[in-house]
This record gives C-alpha cells, sequence and structure tokens, in this order.
C-alpha cells in the first residue's frame, strides 16, 4: 500500500516538473521576443536540447518512426524549480 502511495507522488511530481519545464520555457521565449536584442536576450534564449531521436520501426505493411525532444531554456529550468516548490509547500 505505500508503494503505490509512493509511486503516486512521485507520478505527480514528474507531471508538476515536466508542466513547470513547459510553461516556463515558454515564457523564455515570449520573453525573448519582446527584449532589445543584447546579452540579456541572449541569455534567455539559449537553451538545451533533451531528448530521443527519431526511432523508426520498419513493418511490412506500416512504418512508425517516434521521437522526443525537449528545449530547456534559463525561464524553463526557474519554472521546473517553482514546480518544485509549489508542489513540496503546497500540496
Amino acid at each position: 500500500m505505500v508503494s503505490i502511495i509512493r509511486n503516486r507522488k512521485l507520478g505527480t511530481l514528474t507531471l508538476w516538473l515536466v508542466c513547470g519545464v513547459i510553461i516556463g520555457s515558454l515564457i523564455g521565449e515570449l520573453l525573448g521576443l519582446i527584449l532589445p536584442t543584447g546579452v540579456v536576450r541572449d541569455f534567455f534564449l539559449t537553451k538545451s536540447d533533451i531528448g530521443i531521436g527519431p526511432v523508426t520501426l520498419n513493418l511490412a505493411v506500416a512504418t512508425f518512426t517516434l521521437g522526443f525532444t525537449l528545449n530547456i531554456n534559463v525561464i524553463g529550468v526557474l519554472g521546473m524549480l517553482f514546480a518544485a516548490y509549489y508542489f513540496r509547500w503546497f500540496r
């Protein structure tokens, strides 16, 4: 019973962290559009690609291609930290 509760909390935490990264990255991209060209804009637009490249499964009848890439910027990391803080203290 305890492991089910821990797994549920881990799943919820993972969902919160992924949502925090996605929302933070979107906010960072919007800030990059608003800010003038310079060091601050470059700082906000610096991003890292994390993911799995395309994997192709070729069957005789159909071909499936799967892949996943997450572009994380500085504000995305701050969004993830905010989501972890929210999950820790307000849940």
